[in-house]
Order: C-alpha cells, then sequence, then structure tokens
C-alpha cells in the first residue's frame, strides 16, 4: 500500500527541524557566553547560596554526564551532582527532631571532683563519691570516673604512685638549683663570636651564680666548671641536694658523674620542657630584655663587665614579684626623707634604682 504523507504533516516535519535547529543556534549561542564568562572568572571564587545549590542541582540530575561536560557549565557536573547527592542525604535528615542527651555534670561539680583528686592522689573514685557525699553531692562514680578520665587525670594506684613536680620542689625547695646555658653575641676582630654563659640559681632564694663564659663549652670546660662548683672551700654545690638539667648534651656522662660524686643528684627534665626549668628561663628574659639585648658588646671583657653588673643589681636593687615584691639581699631601713632620696645608676643608665643619702 503507497501512503503519501499528508501536507499537515510534512509542514509539522518542517516545523520541528527549524525548531531544531533554533535550539542549536541557542545552544551554541550560550556556550559561546559561558567560555568568555569562564575565561573572566578565571582564578575567582564563586559563592553559591544554597537555594541556587539545590535549583542546578534539580535541572542537572536529568542530563548526562556527558552532555553536561559538552557545555562547558560553570560548576564541574562533579559539583552538581555532589549537590544533588547532599539534597537527597537531607530529606532523610531527622537530626533537627532529635532530642537533647543526658546534661553533662555541672561546671561546679566537675571542678570540685578535679581538686579532690588532685589534692589526694591516693583517693579512688569511691572515696571521692563519699567525700562528695558528704558535702551533699550525690554523684555516680562512673561520673567521677569520666570526669577525672576527660581532664586526663589517672585512677587512684596510678596518680597516687608518682610524685607531682609540684610538691617535689616544695619538699626540697631550700635545697635544690637549677642550670641553663644563654648565649650573647660579642664582636671581635673576625666579626661577630658567640659566647656561652653557664649560671646556677637557687630556686629558694633566686641567687644566680655565673659558672663560666666561654666560646666553646666542650667537655673539658664543662669538667672544670664542674669541678668549681663542686669545690669544699666555695663551690655553688655545696650543701644542694638536687641539680636541675635540661637535655643539653653539653651536660655530658662525666660532668653528671663529676656533680652526683659530691652529692647532688642530678634531675633531667623530659625533652622540651621549658616550664620545669622555669625560674632559670626566667632569669634568661631578664638579663636579656633589661641588659644584653639593649647593647652590643666589643671583646669579651665588656660582657663579663655587663653580666657582673647585672647579676649585682639583680641581687641588691631588683624587686621581685616571685618574692613578694622584695629585694633578694634586702637590708632593713627607715623611711626616708623626699629630699635624701637619689637615683643610683648602672651600665650608663642602663639599669637605675633608688637610695637614701647619708645624713
Amino acid at each position: 500500500m503507497n501512503l503519501k504523507p499528508s501536507p499537515l504533516a510534512f509542514i509539522v516535519f518542517l516545523l520541528a527541524g527549524w525548531i531544531s535547529r533554533q535550539q542549536l543556534v541557542v545552544i551554541e549561542y550560550l556556550k559561546a557566553e559561558n567560555r568568555m564568562l569562564r575565561e573572566r572568572l578565571k582564578g575567582r571564587a564563586l559563592r553559591f547560596s544554597d537555594r541556587e545549590r539545590a535549583l542546578l542541582a534539580r535541572k542537572a540530575f536529568g542530563i548526562r554526564r556527558k552532555v553536561l561536560l559538552e557545555l562547558g557549565t560553570i560548576v564541574t557536573p562533579d559539583t552538581l551532582l555532589r549537590w544533588h547527592r547532599n539534597l537527597i542525604a537531607q530529606k532523610f535528615d531527622f537530626s533537627r527532631h532529635r532530642k537533647p542527651g543526658r546534661p553533662r555534670t555541672i561546671r561546679i561539680i566537675t571542678e570540685l571532683i578535679v581538686r579532690m583528686a588532685l589534692e589526694n592522689p591516693r583517693w579512688g573514685y569511691t572515696r571521692i563519691q563519699g567525700a562528695l557525699g558528704n558535702l551533699g553531692h550525690e554523684v555516680g562514680r562512673g561520673t567521677i570516673a569520666n570526669v577525672l578520665k576527660r581532664e586526663g587525670i589517672e585512677p587512684a594506684p596510678e596518680r597516687g604512685g608518682r610524685t607531682p613536680w609540684s610538691v617535689f620542689l616544695k619538699a626540697h625547695w631550700r635545697s635544690i638549683v637549677a642550670a641553663d646555658f644563654f648565649t650573647a653575641e660579642v664582636w671581635s676582630l673576625g666579626g661577630l663570636v658567640t659566647y656561652y654563659v653557664l649560671f646556677i640559681i637557687e630556686l629558694a632564694k633566686r641567687i644566680v651564680h655565673v659558672a663560666g663564659i666561654t666560646t666553646h663549652p666542650n667537655e673539658g670546660w664543662m669538667m672544670q666548671v664542674a669541678r668549681n662548683l663542686t669545690d669544699k672551700f666555695g663551690g655553688s654545690l655545696i650543701g644542694k641536694s638536687h641539680l636541675i638539667l635540661d637535655r643539653d648534651t653539653r651536660y655530658t656522662a662525666q660532668f653528671r658523674r663529676l656533680i652526683a660524686e659530691s652529692r647532688t643528684a642530678v634531675i633531667r627534665l623530659p625533652p622540651r620542657s621549658p616550664n620545669l626549668n622555669a625560674f632559670a628561663e626566667r632569669f634568661v628574659r631578664s638579663i636579656k630584655e633589661e641588659c644584653l639585648d639593649r647593647m652590643f658588646f666589643v671583646g669579651q671583657a665588656s660582657l663579663r663587665r655587663a653580666i657582673s653588673e647585672f647579676v649585682a643589681h639583680y641581687h641588691s636593687e631588683r624587686n621581685h614579684q616571685g618574692l613578694g615584691n622584695r629585694l633578694i639581699q634586702s637590708r632593713p631601713t627607715a623611711s626616708a626623707p623626699v629630699e635624701s632620696i637619689r637615683r643610683r645608676q648602672r651600665l650608663g643608665g642602663m639599669l637605675n634604682f633608688y637610695h637614701q643619702v647619708a645624713a
């Protein structure tokens, strides 16, 4: 049977072809415009709102990945698909309807639990629970365990078997000294030379002893310093029970052995723990900020003079907040008339203090 297309079908065919060509032209135009926009925005980050992301994700879902790549969209096809997956995930996200869980132990009770554990290293969870009950606070044993675990506090056997650093220092306070190095740059004929200064500080009284100054703190020099410190007729370590040292390799095994033979126990601090040698570190900060960093030195003699002047000022003319804002070596004085008070200077006015002029 011979079927001839009707005029209407022919017209519809022509119209569909024309519309298809028009769509291709529009698509080509949009692709060219998109390319130009992408070139203009190269290196810039576009920020989309949640509504815009949702719109693009919905529109892109029905388009194949290959087509999206050909279009050269502003965002990559992977990004569009990820946005769409997020929309699906949000549909099943019921977190807004969740009720809050069990409330955490109030801060005051938490602080009291921690305080009891630290002040009584041998108290276990049950003992702390009983002490809280005596004060009218009913707290579960498991809650106490969780609080101490969260605060990084060990259970009673481990906690009670170790001596806290603060307790050890207080028990041996007047017989502990600490050693440390600091450096200073000195001009010489060959340029800048680094000098190493080793000092000893008594923790209880803050008295500082400069043990030695050198450019080469080798083992021979350190052994001589150890012999000077342990000398029976004037060594700074005589009568001291413990010497605190950091992990500096200059404190050699021979140096530590010689110190230990003089009945002064050597305590080596853990690596990278300057806070455990805080008094020595504070002295280094003081001498640098108040003296060394404000001067330049030509020759070793000028450095030695500056250090000597600062140490004398540090002991008898400078107040210390850690000692109740008092002098290390104080002398009882009566109230001085204002007209008799004079300023005295060290190092050309670098260090100042005031005294009463004798009548």
